[in-house]
């Protein structure tokens, strides 16, 4: 009966330790699984496709659709100042956002350039429509200004949701060219840092999680060797 309850502990021993093994290898593999990804050449896709192929209106804009090119046209229907913004060569100017209406239920933000009230009064007057190829970019979190009805806090659509009837897209388009019916408007563009990854941080966390899976094995084992030794260390307490 001791032996077939030795075997039983020793294999509860083994099949925990084999456990905790093996939840530490797979956090291993998952670090690097990060690794290799975010070592591997990314080519860019420099397709231009339709805002529609992309994201919906009144949903988040995807992450896979981060940094893709599309080229809208539509009406200038309001422009905003957003002061204070931050280029990613870390200039720091205020911004000329314009709101253009896609269709009869649909806008979106377009960033077209730093604040110029001399360009914003020659570009924009009537109804002409404007083409806009560009990039399309997460909305921003972090204020940098009061709201106003001429300026815009950071570059999110929501911050609209008051002042139009319209769908709104989220996230907004970096202009890298525009059209009118006249021609192309030739001005300053402006490249808006993209969100970094969060990936080393993660890479850690999973380095983590195998330190303490394996210390969580390590120990499974130790522990009869420990126990038995307390037995040891105690019986001749016992006999005397």
């Amino acid at each position: 009966m001791e032996r077939v309850k030795k075997l039983l502990v020793a294999g509860l021993v083994l099949t925990l330790a084999a456990i905790f093994f093996g939840l530490g290898y797979w956090q291993l593999e998952r670090a690097r699984a990060m690794t290799a990804e975010e070592n591997r050449v990314i080519v860019k896709d420099e397709t231009i496709y339709q805002i529609s192929d992309l994201t919906k209106p009144d949903v988040i804009l995807p992450v896979e659709s981060f940094g893709k090119f599309v080229t809208i046209s539509g009406p200038i229907i309001a422009t905003y100042k957003a002061p204070n913004q931050i280029a990613a060569d870390e200039s720091v100017a205020d911004w000329e956002l314009s709101l253009v209406e896609l269709d009869s239920a649909t806008a979106i933000l377009v960033l077209r350039g730093l604040w110029d009230e001399s360009v914003i009064s020659s570009i924009d007057m009537g109804d002409e429509l404007l083409t806009v190829t560009g990039a399309l970019y997460p909305r921003q979190i972090k204020d940098r200004a009061l709201n106003s009805s001429t300026e815009i806090s950071r570059l999110d659509s929501s911050l609209l949701t008051s002042t139009t009837d319209l769908q709104l897209y989220d996230g907004f388009i970096a202009a890298t060219k525009e059209f009118r019916e006249t021609g192309e408007i030739t001005r300053t563009r402006i490249t808006p840092p993209m969100p970094e990854s969060a990936g080393g941080g993660y890479y850690w966390q999973h380095i983590s999680y195998v330190v303490i899976w394996w210390l969580m094995a390590a120990l499974v084992l130790w522990a009869p060797f420990y126990k038995r030794r307390e037995v040891q260390v105690e019986a001749p307490q016992a006999s005397a």
